[in-house]
């Protein structure tokens, strides 16, 4: 059996209070974790740890420093936006369960005392808030005009309008569980954020709430962010979220498969959206339809690197879902693939849809870096437009005090300047 070399873990946050998105930009509002999302972060932490840094589990990934952990072997990037504050803190609560609380992270001082970190041995491990490349890799789909455009083409096709059509009943039974909020298709992740959130945090609320409607409200809130997420071509910009977090993966792929990286681990600690993407981008939902939806809280996406005993050499990838703490991790197929796929194959199928640079993502989303921020096409026109029309009234003004001036004073002498052969200026 081939051993497993390092692991990529993409997690999805712990349990949040209710979070809106504006349903045609995808501007985020504020929201924070709950301790039910930290316990369902901490639940996962925990899985990951038996999986991986057990040495008596069969994908024990080899070579790692399980109970101290050794910083140069492990990464974690959390996502900053949106959601980041919940974010933040899933990340922190699954490492706290895959690095449990060791007495012997301690140091010994000069004098001789022993000191041991603080809760009975905390071992404290970086997050860093974005990976390096790409500044919006883990939410480049705001403030993104061309994926602003995907949204409207969406919402005006024509499978979108039968769906919401025959969902005009839900809607209408729904208006008096939301209080207020908008009853439309184009809202329906917000209606069920709002509802799933009501249902888990208020007994009233649950004690209310009629039987079927919560799974309707995520049904319908499942075909519209698989709709909004995706893309027919693997390089659309539906797929923004898969594509940016693409480059981290692929990166650490390189780094793990190359012998003298340290590097064992990376997780990746984010919101639902990259997960639809890669899904369709890695052609998991051809076989299993069913992911082409919201993953649960606290699900995780593996991407198992293996290597085969000698005299193989070359790396297989292989990919593993758990949906949520009540799942294991089960093994998907991807690109037609019955089993494991050769590292190789995967990079060269999905290397040019990375996009691994913050230039690519504003070539992307049709935006470009000015002095002042990022300034998207219509606004840079719009701005060349004023700019031009500033100038020229200057230009107005200045030929109208000219012409004063000549007014004003004598006319001036005509003088001719004439040069000799040498280049020299003759008075």
């Amino acid at each position: 059996m081939p051993d497993v070399h390092g692991v990529l873990i993409i997690a999805r946050n712990g349990d949040r209070t209710e979070f809106y998105q504006d349903p045609h930009t995808y501007e985020p509002s504020y929201s924070e974790s709950t301790p039910l999302g930290a316990v369902e972060s901490y639940q996962l932490g925990c899985y990951l740890r038996s999986t991986y840094l057990n040495p008596s589990s069969p994908s024990y990934i080899q070579g790692i420093h399980a109970d101290l952990v050794q910083n140069d072997q492990v990464v974690v990037h959390a996502k900053a936006g949106g959601e980041g504050t919940s974010v933040f803190d899933s990340a922190i609560a699954v490492l706290q369960g895959l690095f449990p609380p060791n007495s012997n992270n301690q140091i010994e001082l000069a004098n001789g005392t022993k000191v041991v970190t603080p809760l009975g041995g905390y071992q404290y491990i970086p997050v860093e808030m974005a990976p390096s490349g790409v500044d919006r890799a883990l939410e480049p789909w705001t403030e993104c005009p061309a994926f602003e455009q995907h949204i409207k083409s969406v919402y005006a096709s024509e499978g979108f309008r039968e769906t919401g059509k025959s969902a005009g009943h839900f809607f209408g039974v729904v208006r008096d569980y939301v209080f207020g909020r908008p009853t439309t298709f184009e809202n329906a992740w917000n209606i069920y954020d709002f509802m799933n959130s009501q249902l888990t945090h208020n007994q009233t609320y649950a004690y209310r709430l009629p039987p079927t409607l919560i799974e309707q409200a995520h049904g319908y809130a499942n075909y519209h962010e698989n709709a909004i997420f995706s893309d027919k071509e693997t390089g659309g910009i539906g797929n923004i979220a898969g594509r940016t977090i693409l480059h981290s993966i692929l990166h650490t792929l390189q780094r793990i498969t190359f012998d003298e990286d340290p590097l064992k681990l990376l997780l990746l600690e984010t919101t639902y959206q990259p997960f639809i993407s890669l899904f369709h981008m890695m052609e998991m939902v051809n076989e299993h339809p069913q992911l082409a939806a919201i993953p649960n809280r606290a699900s995780a996406l593996a991407f198992e690197l293996l290597r085969g005993p000698p005299p193989e050499l070359r790396e297989f990838l292989r990919i593993k879902f758990k949906n949520g703490t009540n799942e294991d991790f089960q093994t998907y197929p991807i690109f037609g693939h019955q089993g494991d796929i050769a590292v190789t194959e995967f990079l060269y199928r999905l290397e040019n849809f990375a996009v691994s640079s913050q230039k690519q993502w504003e070539s992307a989303c049709g935006v470009h870096s000015g002095y002042f921020g990022i300034t998207s096409a219509a606004e840079s026109t719009n701005m060349l437009l004023a700019a031009f029309s500033v100038f020229l009234l200057i230009g107005v003004f200045a030929l109208s005090w000219f012409k004063r001036r000549r007014s004003t004073y004598a006319p001036i002498r005509e003088v001719h300047v004439v040069s000799n052969e040498k280049g020299k200026l003759l008075p």
